[in-house]
């Protein structure tokens, strides 16, 4: 009676008109929606970019929109230049050489500074009197041709220690290092010296790493000042700040062993705000948000959410300084909270945090403040991203950009749904299952079980234009993706549990959820797939190993294969360390290489494997997916290796991004 009815609410809600279904040209067609920020006038700026697969070069328009509710008109970017940032003091933009400023929003620009080449993540001092930026320097000599200035043409490269290539770029001795000039004389000081430091941080650091003081006597900057083995084995960044009259350096954060990120002043400056991990080692360890009081820099430090079983994600502060807004994964979606600062920082006030916003998206990114709307970009699992205005009180939303509105119209979209399924060992897990446009229940559908890499990333209501579950469910597939062990926005202990058991529970996570979508009767259970990369790629390699028959096909994108082999060559040696729990050698040997090792149990894969690689991956190095695909050509299991040797942990190309769809759904046409 229960599944009768059931069918029939989901006849009703799959029943739409005729439409175009997603697929990966129309994807690449869909526009890109930025956000340039609000300014103080309430005036918002953003940007709408399209990309041209053919010459994989993307074109940008700006436009400006006077309050959430106004109209946007295009607004002209000068001539050769790129706005940067705007202050009620005057708007600034570089070329390639040149900083600009212009004291009447963009009409007439005037150069201050000439020589500012190879300057990136540029921030003018709120006073305007200082100019700070970042740009390489050379502190070590790893290459023959800066070691032997006689050997111009050497290509040999020099070593002495770890950490010698990092994501996707060998190291050669240059250092991203901070300089701060002043708009008067020009005369320049990098504030970094001689260090072999990263500020920002490589490879993802850009300008938020850094943190004018609003009085402009001081800079907070993000580094982690450990070079070599101590750096490839820690995350414990600091903050630190320079005094520009003093120039001194005072590490705020002594003593704080994890990842110190996301500096943020408060509009008066009397605070700093920012998100602390609490353990060295651990890259996805809860993030918390602290404040400190900026005229007794030595006090204590306040964790704002230490009582909240959640990961922060992005902050800012409210106008009043009195808030900090942030957005953190909750139960399969990204949401928009608030938390409490008050004027007084009191170590035994308890903050409350209190979720503003709550549906069926993500909010991915928190622009700023316009009037009394927070200004976030908003995307689900059917819609890119566009800029919405948000209620703060109500959490309440209006949408600012309409960018991909006329492409959706035409488009089915899916049904999403979050389904909760009993684990094995008796705790109820999220699992989102997303629907053909146009499902009918009443037939019988192929079905992927889709393993989220990370391990600790959320899978919630995110939109990508490569994993994108709108496309995939277009082919015909209905799409399982369970928020297995280690997911955020499920409490800390269920983020923290994966360390150390990866081929464990949470491999029988993936089992639970696509065992119990195979007792539907419109799943057809002779037609189950799975795909996923990075952790999602070991998945697969793991679950090809124990399957016991399951699935009919696999797909596996810069997954690890063997984890003695990776661990070997990886570079970011604080995730094996905390998450493997050490290296092969130590005695007892971590049980993952033996348990967890999916090299270790290829003589029971008997199932088709597409694998895909990237050749410059330095995260999950080439040798893995060539390994995966030897072994299964050598027991003669139907296989294909999709090889991308200019792409790295992602596909970043669009040409390769299409060709990636054409053959990761031409495979599963083949198999499945």
């Amino acid at each position: 009676m229960k599944r009768t009815f059931l069918l029939a609410l989901l006849v009703s809600a799959f029943h739409c008109y005729a439409q175009d279904r997603m697929t990966p040209e129309l994807l690449w067609k869909l526009k890109h929606v930025g956000a340039d920020g609000p300014t103080s006038g309430r005036r918002i700026y953003y940007s709408v970019s399209t990309t041209d697969v053919a010459t994989e070069k993307r074109t940008t328009k700006h436009y400006v929109m006077n309050g959430a509710n106004g109209n946007p008109e295009e607004w002209k970017m000068p001539d050769g230049k790129n706005i940067i940032q705007r202050t009620p003091a005057g708007w600034y933009a570089t070329d390639d050489k040149t900083l600009y400023r212009s004291t009447d929003e963009g009409n007439a620009w005037k150069a201050i500074a000439t020589d500012m080449a190879n300057a990136d993540n540029v921030r003018i001092s709120p006073d305007g009197q200082y100019i700070a930026y970042s740009k390489e320097v050379l502190v070590k000599k790893m290459a023959a041709k800066d070691k032997y200035t006689d050997l111009p043409n050497a290509t040999a490269m020099i070593f002495t220690d770890l950490n010698y290539r990092h994501w996707d770029k060998w190291a050669d001795g240059r250092f991203s290092h901070i300089f701060i000039r002043s708009a008067k004389d020009g005369s320049v000081k990098d504030i970094m010296q001689t260090e072999p430091y990263d500020s920002p941080q490589k490879p993802f650091g850009d300008v938020g790493d850094m943190a004018w003081a609003p009085d402009s006597k001081g800079l907070v900057y993000v580094a982690k000042k450990k070079f070599g083995k101590e750096y490839a084995k820690s995350t414990n960044t600091d903050l630190y700040y320079y005094d520009i009259h003093r120039r001194s350096t005072t590490n705020l954060t002594v003593g704080m062993m994890g990842y110190d990120t996301q500096p943020v002043f408060s509009p008066d400056g009397s605070k700093l705000a920012w998100t602390s991990m609490a353990h060295d080692g651990f890259e996805a360890d809860k993030a918390d948000i602290y404040v400190m009081d900026m005229a007794h820099k030595s006090a204590t430090k306040l964790n704002l959410t230490e009582n909240w079983d959640g990961t922060v994600e992005g902050i800012v502060w409210d106008h009043t300084g009195t808030r900090i807004f942030f957005n953190a994964p909750t139960q399969g979606t990204v949401q928009l909270f608030e938390v409490n600062v008050g004027e007084d920082l009191n170590p035994r006030m308890k903050p409350a945090v209190r979720q503003v916003t709550d549906g069926m998206f993500d909010v991915n990114g928190i622009v700023g403040q316009s009037g009394k709307d927070l200004i976030i970009s908003r995307c689900d699992m059917n819609h890119a991203s566009e800029l919405f205005a948000v209620n703060t009180t109500s959490g309440t939303m209006k949408a600012i950009t309409h960018a991909n509105d006329d492409a959706y119209s035409t488009i089915g979209t899916s049904r999403t749904v979050l389904r909760k399924v009993m684990t094995t060992d008796g705790r109820k897990m999220g699992v989102w299952v997303i629907y053909p446009p146009d499902f009918d229940p009443a037939k019988k559908y192929p079905t992927l079980l889709y393993c989220q890499g990370g391990p600790q990333s959320a899978l919630s209501q995110f939109y990508s234009f490569r994993w994108n579950f709108q496309l995939m469910a277009a082919q015909g597939y209905i799409i399982v993706a369970p928020n297995r062990r280690g997911m955020p926005g499920w409490g800390v202990k269920w983020n923290s549990d994966i360390s150390g058991d990866w081929g464990g529970q949470p491999m029988r996570d993936y089992l639970s959820a696509i065992d119990d979508m195979a007792t539907e009767p419109y799943v057809d259970k002779d037609r189950l797939g799975c795909v996923g990369a990075s952790y999602g790629g070991y998945s697969v390699y793991m679950l090809a190993g124990m399957h016991n028959n399951r699935f009919k096909t696999f797909i596996a994108h810069d997954g690890l294969f063997d984890l003695k082999s990776w661990f070997g060559t990886t570079e970011e040696l604080w995730f094996p360390y905390w998450d493997i729990k050490g290296p092969y050698w130590q005695k007892p040997e971590p049980k993952a290489y033996e348990q967890f090792n999916p090299s270790n149990f290829v003589s029971k894969w008997n199932t088709p494997i597409m694998i895909i690689q990237g050749g410059i991956d330095y995260r999950v190095p080439v040798e893995q997916g060539l390994e995966a695909f030897q072994a299964a050509q050598l027991k003669g299991i139907k296989s294909k290796l999709l090889y991308l040797p200019n792409e790295n942990h992602w596909v970043l190309h669009p040409q390769n991004a299409i060709a990636w769809q054409r053959e990761f759904f031409g495979w599963l046409r083949e198999t499945l």
